[in-house]
């Protein structure tokens, strides 16, 4: 390109750029159309994860011959994930969300081709480092909640995190139901039946990053950069970085609540289906069990967004403490043969989750400025991703050891760190200002 052509091309950026930084009823048509894309992209991204990981672990039981590397599929999972939200992350800080969410989704489509392309090789190799590519999908599709609130006023933050998750939830429902579909599909063209659902995992998730780096124009972080820097120049630069120097506190409480509320729900969550098995439940009763569960864990999210923005971040914290102690009480409590006390205490399980994940997304993206904001997400994912993992592994150990209600019990304790935290930043304090700057 020649020099002039190039100086044409950042002319006509600057112009359009421009035009959104002094025109919020533009910045309200990018919000609304932004909420569109990642909605329709998160239904696909929802279906990709779930129908691989549905038979993930009974793909490496096939091709191993024995059990004792079914938790392995899921150990991929997570680490993946965790290396590519990172990724994702600081991808986003520099290029803009559309290529960051476009390249995570589009790596977990190739994953999903690669765990195709290991069960007819019958490659054991190809087969895990395909799974471990194929967890960008699982990091991405979270981190597409964030895309919608770049430009999000206060007030809407919390509700445009609640539609990227319900929309999450169509896929990952439809996904697991055409596993017997696509695995008669897969016969059909001479793949093994327990390979089919990646490759739905494959197309869903190449589908999802097509959506993305298509129709996610203007990038709305990019644009939600430029108005920042644009505030910076007309505001008074020490106040900007008193802010920034104040909202640590903030970015840390953000990060406590979804970790610690990661943490609880997936180690409880893990050895439910145990308890229950030991307890004489059949598969069914368990499937019916988590399915409740995760029905709670997506399903209330508009209504817990509408919450969050309307009675607030630090009360919906509390409101994930409190409902999650509930459920670790329960789950130890209650009869182990009712499957009533379960299901109860499961749908709290995952509607404490669901209140801490959309409370504490919206207190880090209130306590981040847009010069940092998508690095810092991702790096906040990955301890997400982590702390699962290690409610995982946890979990098995005490349950190995003592019960399944001392692994509730002490659930449901270590939720209640989460009111200490929520004071100690003063978040309610924090939403006060950001009302009044607003």
């Amino acid at each position: 390109m020649l020099p002039k052509d190039r100086e044409k091309v950042l002319d006509t950026q600057s112009a359009w750029l421009q035009s959104y930084i002094v025109s919020s009823e533009k910045q309200q048509q990018l919000y609304k159309r932004t909420l569109i894309v990642i909605v329709i992209s998160q239904i696909f991204g929802g279906a990709g994860l779930a129908a691989g990981i549905t038979v993930g672990a009974l793909l490496a039981q096939n091709m191993l011959g024995t059990d004792s590397v079914t938790g392995i599929p899921t150990a991929l999972f997570t680490l993946g994930s965790a290396g590519a939200a990172l990724l994702v992350g600081r991808l986003s800080q520099r290029f803009g969300r559309r290529p960051g969410l476009a390249a995570g989704f589009l790596a977990g489509g190739i994953g999903a081709i690669g765990v195709v392309v290991s069960s007819l090789t019958n490659s054991i190799l190809l087969l895990f480092i395909s799974l471990l590519i194929y967890g960008a999908g699982t990091a991405t599709n979270l981190q597409a909640r964030y895309a919608g609130t770049d430009l999000a006023n206060p007030a809407q933050r919390a509700k445009a995190i609640s539609m990227a998750m319900v929309s999450t939830t169509f896929g990952a429902v439809a996904g697991p139901n055409q596993v017997d579909v696509m695995g008669e599909f897969a016969i059909s063209i001479g793949v093994p039946a327990l390979a089919g659902p990646f490759i739905l995992a494959a197309a869903a998730y190449l589908l999802a990053g097509f959506v993305l780096f298509i129709f996610l124009r203007p990038d709305p972080f990019i644009v939600a950069k430029e108005i920042s820097d644009a505030q910076s120049k007309t505001n008074h630069l020490e106040k900007s970085s008193n802010l920034l120097s104040i909202n640590r506190r903030g970015i840390f409480a953000g990060a406590a609540v979804m970790v610690l509320t990661q943490f609880v729900m997936i180690a409880i969550m893990t050895m439910t289906p145990i308890h229950m098995g030991h307890h004489g439940h059949a598969l069914n009763e368990v499937g019916l069990v988590i399915g409740f569960h995760i029905g709670a864990m997506f399903l209330p999210s508009l209504v817990t967004g509408f919450l969050v923005d309307k009675i607030g971040r630090a009360a919906m914290a509390i409101a994930s403490a409190v409902t999650l102690l509930a459920s670790g009480i329960l789950a130890a409590m209650g009869p182990a043969d009712s499957m009533a006390v379960l299901n109860i205490a499961l749908v709290l399980l995952g509607l404490g989750w669901n209140f801490g994940l959309i409370s504490g997304t919206a207190i880090l993206i209130d306590s981040t400025h847009a010069s940092t904001r998508a690095k810092t997400q991702g790096s906040i994912d990955v301890w997400i991703a982590l702390s699962g993992a290690l409610g995982g592994v946890i979990s098995g150990m005490v349950v190995a050891f003592s019960s399944y209600a001392a692994l509730s019990i002490a659930g449901a304790v270590l939720s209640l760190l989460l009111i200490p935290i929520v004071i100690w930043a003063g978040i309610h304090q924090k939403e006060k200002s950001i009302s009044a700057d607003d």
